[in-house]
């Protein structure tokens, strides 16, 4: 977690985001990269902005003087002390700048604020930050609260302990062990995907042999949905972070399978932070 990105909306949300990142900074040496997103005037669009010609169009330079002034204002944040933050602003759409400049900074974490979903879609909301969960390549930590992430001591991992997740839950231990959280492992299991416990004893057995890390609970969870068990388990255990791997996936296979990380996003108030299978 050297290099930690935190998009902005300049928001309470993404303050809070920011809090985050400069706790996890301050304790790793990492940097951090601020990003806003502009959202253009159509007008601007048709000038031709988007391919690079911004510099010639004073309603550009006037957005950009703004966006740099309000980085400054966030970069005085006593928080922030002693944390090298670089600033960058794009004319882009938002994910494809996310994932733009964490792949140009070589980026280990995204760190974003949501408000979550009420209907109401607003930037880094809802369909933005649910494109970056779904799509990053590297882990992607949603805060909404003040949130003292390095005093986590309960971190749930909602698994289905089948063998291609386990790269990802091999990172989510790293993350763990990072932050000195209890990892509590958890299947839940559902009416119409229902397993014994003898089967899932030995599923559990066999994903984990070989895994290093041993700051974990093993849990079997039944609830009507897997989003639900996940949230019930959550406040059963007390936790203050839930984890889950992303699938990634696009498209009609996206839409028939539905995303649990996605809705987890969306719906916990608790921090989440998802980890891409591989």
């Amino acid at each position: 977690m050297k290099k930690i990105l935190v998009p902005t909306d300049f928001s309470e949300q993404a303050n809070n985001a920011l809090e985050v990142a400069a706790e996890i900074a301050k304790k790793y040496g990492s940097e951090i990269y601020l990003l806003h997103m502009l959202e253009l005037p159509v007008g601007l669009v048709d000038a031709g902005l988007i391919e690079g010609t911004h510099n010639d169009i004073p309603e550009a330079l006037y957005f950009m003087k703004l966006a740099h002034n309000r980085f400054e204002e966030v970069k005085d944040k006593a928080f922030l002390k002693d944390i090298p933050v670089y600033e960058t602003v794009l004319f882009k759409e938002t994910f494809e700048g996310i994932k733009e400049v964490a792949q140009k900074n070589d980026c280990d974490l995204i760190v974003m604020g949501s408000h979550g979903s009420s209907g109401i879609k607003e930037v880094f909301i809802g369909s933005n930050t649910e494109k970056v969960v779904r799509n990053s390549d590297i882990p992607v930590l949603v805060i909404k609260e003040k949130t003292p992430i390095l005093e986590t001591q309960d971190f749930i991992f909602a698994c289905d302990f089948v063998p291609h997740v386990k790269n990802s839950f091999i990172e989510a231990t790293k993350f763990a062990d990072a932050i000195g959280a209890k990892m509590h492992l958890v299947y839940i299991n559902t009416a119409n995907k229902f397993k014994t416990s003898e089967y899932l004893e030995k599923k559990m057995k066999k994903f984990l042999e070989g895994v290093e890390f041993t700051n974990y609970t093993l849990n079997v969870y039944n609830a009507e949905s897997i989003e639900k068990g996940i949230l019930k388990f959550a406040a059963q255990k007390k936790a203050d972070l839930i984890g889950i791997s992303t699938h990634g996936r696009k498209g009609l296979a996206h839409f028939l399978n539905g995303s649990v990380s996605e809705d987890l996003v969306n719906h916990s108030k608790k921090p989440v932070i998802t980890f891409k299978i591989s």
